[in-house]
């Protein structure tokens, strides 16, 4: 495939690395540009004026961009879009006026969607799945990470994570899978070491055995797991070969980023509350501050100090959250325009954090996440545009216009 006449050609990168503080406002383009792909490999790209002459005749698949802008597809980085039914009604709660607290106390939140997927068979779970990957693939998403973490049975966990193994066996979309504890369930409320046990005991041999988990993943939040109960979890993780992950202060300043930062965990996400003492301890660290802010926007509360972290040297990352509770959505850009719109970060922070950095966040900054030659050719070419802060700014409108994956052209 050969790509020519490209308005402008977004991440070209040749040494591609996760981007902190000022760094993140560079995206390396290249004006009236061309891409070539062999199978689903990028080959090599450059300014039209420069293209050898011989392309365009040996090439069998020529697209001309003209007016178009290409960039790297997104990197979502947090999800949880294996899950059961929806949950509308809660919506509707939240807009009357109960808290996400309140509705949890009722059995809503988690409790409700670990009783719908624990009552759904193991290919209608795959169905719904594979439907709203297939939706987010139209979209722009070229790689994913999926949670598990609403079976709250061993069961229920383990139906997750072999939908999400299947998903990765037949998706051309590049997937991490992570085993996520999310929550006690009712019968477990008053004995937490026992429900850590069948984790630590039960569930987590499994996972090895059938190599269904690249991570661990905790939601580490007061009236959920503790922080010596968060602890505990991933020191059993790490026994069975499964790296950190913490969903960290969404609620409230939990020690969720120091737990992060003490476990070397690839990543802490929401972040909504943060102070001076946690973006000091994730600047002196490998952890990467993953920001959920369509969460925010969806459960009205504050959202993460973006521009704050990105001003005192740290780097971020954007992913949907995608799940049935707090964010029903997995539009990557309309998470660029909100970041930009709300976070204060700008065009080329928001798609940095959502393509190349969202891609260090699952460890596949190796294979995509920006242009350069020899990674996966993962790519989005848009509308045509008068400019690249006019995806965000637009941001009600499908601005994609063809989505490429290892190579294959769609159209949304």
């Amino acid at each position: 495939m050969l790509i020519i006449n490209i308005k402008e050609l977004f991440g070209v990168r040749e040494k591609p690395h996760f981007l902190k503080g000022k760094a993140m406002s560079e995206l390396p383009s290249l004006k009236n540009a061309y891409l070539q792909i062999e199978g689903e490999t990028i080959v090599d790209y450059g300014e039209m004026k420069n293209i050898h002459p011989a392309l365009r005749k040996i090439d069998p698949s020529v697209i001309d961009a003209t007016g178009r802008f290409v960039m790297p597809a997104w990197c979502d980085s947090h999800t949880h879009i294996v899950y059961a039914g929806s949950r509308e009604s809660e919506f509707v709660d939240k807009i009357k006026g109960l808290t996400y607290e309140e509705i949890a106390q009722r059995g809503g939140g988690i409790l409700n969607s670990a009783k719908r997927l624990n009552d759904t068979s193991e290919g209608e779970l795959f169905r719904q799945s594979w439907k709203r990957l297939q939706e987010v693939r139209s979209l722009g998403t070229g790689a994913i990470e999926i949670k598990s973490g609403y079976g709250l049975t061993v069961e229920g966990e383990l139906k997750m994570l072999r939908v999400i193994k299947k998903l990765k066996a037949q998706s051309d979309l590049l997937i991490k899978s992570t085993f996520l504890a999310h929550t006690y369930p009712l019968e477990f409320r008053t004995e937490h070491q026992a429900y850590i046990r069948l984790i630590t005991h039960e569930l987590l041999p499994i996972i090895e055995r059938e190599k269904l988990a690249d991570y661990i993943d905790v939601f580490c939040e007061n009236g959920f797991f503790s922080v010596a109960e968060t602890q505990q979890i991933l020191e059993a993780g790490k026994r069975f070969g499964l790296k950190a992950k913490i969903h960290a202060n969404q609620l409230s300043n939990s020690g969720g980023v120091q737990v992060a930062v003490k476990n070397d965990a690839v990543s802490a996400d929401h972040l909504e509350c943060l102070g001076d003492a946690e973006i000091a301890c994730l600047k002196n660290s490998n952890t990467i501050p993953t920001l959920l802010p369509t969460a925010a926007f969806f459960l009205r509360l504050p959202y993460q100090p973006a521009r704050k972290m990105i001003d005192a040297g740290l780097g971020v990352t954007l992913a949907t959250d995608y799940n049935p509770g707090s964010s029903p959505s997995g539009n990557m850009p309309f998470l660029v325009a909100l970041s930009c719109i709300q976070l204060r970060m700008t065009p080329e922070e928001a798609i940095n954090a959502a393509t190349l950095n969202g891609a260090c966040a699952m460890e596949l900054d190796p294979s995509v996440g920006s242009i350069t030659r020899g990674k996966i050719a993962n790519l989005i070419i848009t509308k045509s545009m008068p400019s690249l802060a006019f995806l965000p700014y637009s941001f009600g409108n499908n601005l994609i216009e063809k989505v490429i994956i290892k190579g294959v052209t769609t159209q949304p």
